[in-house]
Formats: C-alpha cells, structure tokens, sequence
C-alpha cells in the first residue's frame, strides 16, 4: 500500500466516482481550505490506518499501477465473454498482465452470470477461494449489478455491467486496499445507451472470433428471470459503431463475427432501426468466405421481420442458424413466465424458416418444472420437441431466482422436476440429426480446437460441428471435407484431395493475448463524431494516469519528508 496516500489531516467522505478528483480541463482537486472535504474510496476492513502507515517507515512499498498480474474469470453467455474481453484488453493496454495461473495472480476479476443458481453458487464458491488465498478480488457481471447489497459481495470492488470501461480504475484503487462500487448506466440526453464504447482495446479470447454486443437489455419483464434486474431496459447501440468495430476486427485477421444480446430480435427498437437493418450493413464489409453468425432472438420480435431474416439467413456470408428460445409449449405456462408470444406464434417462426431457408439450424430452450406447469402441460412440450427434433436443445430445470415472481410461486416437488428434465433428455438423446449427411461433401470454416485436443473443429454454412484433422494448415481456413462419420452432437469430415485450405481472411489473426483496438489500425473507418468520442476516451484515460502518478509523486515525497524528519530528530536526540 502506498504511503502517505492514506494520511487525509481530517476525515474524508466515500468517493462515489473517481471522476470526482479531476476537473473537466484535467486540474486535479485540492482541498482549499481545512473546511474543505476531499473525496475518497471506502476503506476496507484490515486495511492500515494513517497510523499504521507512520508505523511502517521503510517498509512501506508504493503501489505502481499497471505491473500487477491479473487472473480473470468469466461465467453465462456470449454477451459476459464479450465484457471480459473487453476488460482483459483495457487492462493489458494499461500494463497489467492477464494470466491464466489465479494463484499467481495478485488480483482476481470475476465477472458472474444470475441466469441460474448452479452459476451464481459457482461464483460465490470463486469469491470465497479468492479470498482465503489472500488475493485482492474484483467483481462483476450480472450477479453483484442485480443484488449489489448481497452479504457475500460486501467489501468488494464492484465494475457494472454498463462501466466495463472503468475497470483499470476498480482495478487499481483495489490493488491499494480501497472498496469502490461502479454500478451506473451510460446514458446520453438521459437516454440509456447500449453500454461501454465498442471502440475500446479487447483481447480475444478467439483470435479468429470477434464477439459484438449489439444491444444489452431487453423489453421484457419474464417472471423467472433475473438478468433483467442486471441487464435493465432495451439500450442499443448504433449500426455505425457496431460496423465499425467489424471492419476492424477484419483487419487484424478475424474470420468470424457473433452478434450477441439479451435479444438481438428487439434490437434498434429504442433508437429506430431494426435488426434487418444493421445485417445488411453489415453483410456489406463481411470478407467472401468469412461468416457471421446472429446470437439469441425472442420469438415476438422476429416474427416482425421473418421475410427480411429468411434472405439474411441464405446470404452465403451468414450461417443459416438460429437460436430461438420456447421455454414451454402450453400458453397457459408462457403467460405464466409472461413470453408475450404463443406456441402458434413459435411454431409460425420455425415453420417458415425451414420453408424459406433450407436445412437452417433451429436452435431452442425448455425449462422444465415451472411453477404452474402441469403435466399435461409438460407432454405438450415433449410433442412439440418431438415434431421438430431440434438439433440443439438446452434443457433446464426451473430455479427460483430471488426477486423475481416466480420465486414467490409454489414449486413442483424436485424428485418431479428431474423426472420431467430426465424424459426430456431421454427423447432429445433418441434421435440422430446428421446421419443423412453421411457421404456429403461440406465446405467448412475451421476456428476452434475440440475438446479431445485431437481435432479441430469446423462449422458448415448451417453452423454444425464438423471435426477435421489437426493439421496447422486447417486453422482459419475454409476446408472442403467429405462427411465419414455422425454423431449424436457432431460430424467428422475427411479432407478433400483435390481441394485445398483457403483463407478467407483479410490478414493474419492477432497473437492470442494481444490487445486489439480500433486506435491505431481503423482511423479511416470511423466518423468526425466517433473521432471525437475516441479522443475524449483518450483524453480522460490520460487524466487518470496523470492523476496515479500524482499520487504516487506526492506518496513518495511524504515518505521522503517522513524519513528526513526522523533523521532529524534522531540527531537532535
């Protein structure tokens, strides 16, 4: 901890935003008068008082911001990976090195997911190791933004879901021992916004993949769910920015873009654009033989655009694959989670999809054991599955999520709810969707490794897994194979002689770990208006570095001052 940071002369009051320390024009904010009250972060318990610190003399070390190691951990959906990776690479631009091994680590940033229980345990168990191995832990994510005052978050440093751009601030005032709490939303003209700028620095957890929040938020109000809590209202963000932040991802050799969400069907409805409107721009800069692949979308706001989906979905630079959330196949159990959609309505979504497109994949959700659901209403779902054979199928059981409506409700005995997610399984497991593709010869984009390390692993044009050999020359590239082999989740392909590897990308991928930015590489792609907002990020970046080396400046020479007086006075003695 730094010396002389933690000496105030009077007793200063919580800082609510470090902003606070800084003028517009970059002055730094001294107290003027000894009437005068200088904003501070929250001590945490155990840390030393001014004291403590007059104690210490030479055995105090200042802190240098941006040398520390920093593990990160993230929990839920594409949407978190997405804020990690931003953080990641916000951190590593600072200085601070992102590593894998946590208790190397002298700080922990976890950023959690509230969608279901087993998550949030799983988080909290990763507080508790963080904490009895002695490291500094920050938070974030969906869990500590929808219940901030949770007994197992006190005392921790807190970087919401709308302020990913602020965590080298949380992460550094942590570092010196000090408690501080980012939980606003970013809003213009009192306006939600989409969230943190999309042109900050990132590391990929995926050189070949860049993940895009469209929107966060939704227009929803499902009983069961808790991300709304955390997520909030419907902010999206401009088609100019999101296109923006593809182009350059092109540049530094990505192959493949995700659009995530909460929704990505209710995107734009806020700002006056549609869904429909941001893929064809973004079609337009997609390179020949790169993909784009659309995240999550509600059935109630793609049945508005189903014409414009189904000629999105045939573009040879998409994949023909969507994930389209039932929960239930009985209207009464859908009015119960408040859906604002009917099966009938589901059914027309699928129905004219697999028309318009064929062979597209569907992907879809069931929650098994809702509060109201009955057993008739379970066999509706289990026809429904049964008609469509989806397959993708993410099947749940209902867990009560504190504050929500449906916790309130009386729940279907547990032994019940395991029986209805068992037989569910059981028919998802009895049927094998790539077996007819046995013989064919598929074009396959290659960006990931298998989970038996021994493969590699290819989409086709409608995003389904197909293992190829692990030659070094398959990564990145299209690959022509012939289909030898089905499984229940997967096909494996033989390379194709007379074809061979092709890179549909721009340049070579980024080294993974290396900090991507729309700064130095994409200047041309940006407006007059994003010029300014990246020069006013920078700008107020720099203050915040001006302002740390300040402060360790002024550490240092109270120390100094410290040391002096003690040498006089031990000569006087």
């Amino acid at each position: 901890m730094s010396c002389g940071l933690d000496k105030p002369s009077k007793k200063l009051k919580k800082m609510d935003d470090i902003e606070d320390l800084i003028k517009d024009d970059g002055e730094v904010l001294v107290p003027r008068n000894r009437n005068a009250v200088m904003p501070r972060v929250r001590r945490r318990k155990g840390t030393q008082t001014a004291k403590e610190n007059d104690e210490c003399e030479g055995e105090c070390d200042s802190i240098i911001p941006g040398t520390q190691k920093v593990y990160l951990k993230t929990w839920g959906c594409a949407h978190n990976s997405s804020d990690s990776e931003y953080m990641a690479g916000q951190l590593a631009a600072y200085g601070y090195k992102i590593i894998e091994d946590k208790q190397s680590a002298d700080v922990w940033v976890l950023n959690s997911c509230t969608v279901k229980s087993p998550a949030e345990d799983h988080f909290r168990n990763e507080i508790k190791a963080g904490r009895e191995a002695g490291k500094k832990v920050v938070v974030a994510g969906c869990v500590p933004q929808g219940a901030p005052q949770s007994e197992f978050l006190q005392g921790l440093s807190v970087v919401g879901v709308q302020q990913i751009d602020r965590v080298v601030e949380v992460v550094e005032e942590t570092l010196k021992g000090n408690s501080v709490r980012l939980l606003g939303q970013k809003k213009e003209h009192g306006k939600k916004q989409g969230g943190a700028s999309l042109l900050l620095p990132k590391v990929r957890r995926n050189p070949l993949i860049e993940i895009i929040s469209i929107n966060t938020g939704c227009l929803n109000q499902c009983t069961y769910c808790k991300t709304k809590h955390a997520r909030g209202q419907l902010g999206s963000y401009p088609i100019e920015e999101i296109v923006a932040r593809a182009k350059q991802s092109f540049t530094e050799g990505v192959c493949e873009i995700w659009l995530t969400s909460e929704d990505t069907g209710a995107y734009g409805r806020d700002i006056g654009v549609t869904l429909p409107d941001l893929l064809w721009k973004l079609v337009e800069v997609i390179p020949e033989g790169c993909r784009l692949r659309l995240g999550m979308t509600n059935p109630p706001y793609i049945l508005d655009h189903l014409e414009e989906i189904a000629k999105i979905m045939q573009h040879p630079r998409v994949y023909a694959f969507l994930h389209v959330p039932v929960q239930a196949a009985s209207n009464g159990v859908l009015a119960d989670m408040k859906r604002e959609y009917t099966v009938e309505e589901f059914c027309r979504v699928v129905d004219f999809l697999k028309e318009k497109v064929p062979g597209i994949t569907i992907a879809t959700d069931i929650i098994c054991g809702f509060p109201t659901e009955t057993e008739k209403d379970f066999q509706e779902t289990i026809e429904l599955c049964r008609r469509y054979k989806f397959p993708s199928l993410f099947i749940n059981q209902f867990y009560p999520r504190p504050g929500t409506p449906a916790a309130k409700m009386q729940r279907i005995p547990t032994k019940e709810v395991k029986n209805r997610s068992r037989q569910l399984t059981e028919l998802f497991q009895s049927y094998r969707p790539y077996d007819h593709k046995l013989g064919e010869k598929q074009i396959v984009l290659v960006t990931e490794e298998a989970h038996d390390k021994e493969h590699w692993v290819g989409h086709n044009k409608f995003y389904e897994q197909v293992l190829v050999p692990k030659h070094n020359d398959f990564m990145g590239k299209m690959v022509e194979v012939e289909i030898i082999e089905t499984g229940k989740h997967y096909m494996k392909g033989r390379p194709c002689e007379t074809s061979k590897p092709i890179s549909p990308a721009l340049s070579e991928p980024l080294p993974k770990g290396k900090v991507s930015g729309l700064i130095e590489t994409s200047k041309d792609t940006l407006d007059s208006t994003q010029r300014n907002q990246l020069k006013e990020d920078l700008a107020k970046q720099e203050r915040y570095i001006i302002l740390s080396f300040i402060l360790l400046i002024s550490a240092l020479l109270v120390k100094l001052a410290w040391v002096c007086f003690k040498m006089v006075k031990d000569v006087s003695v």
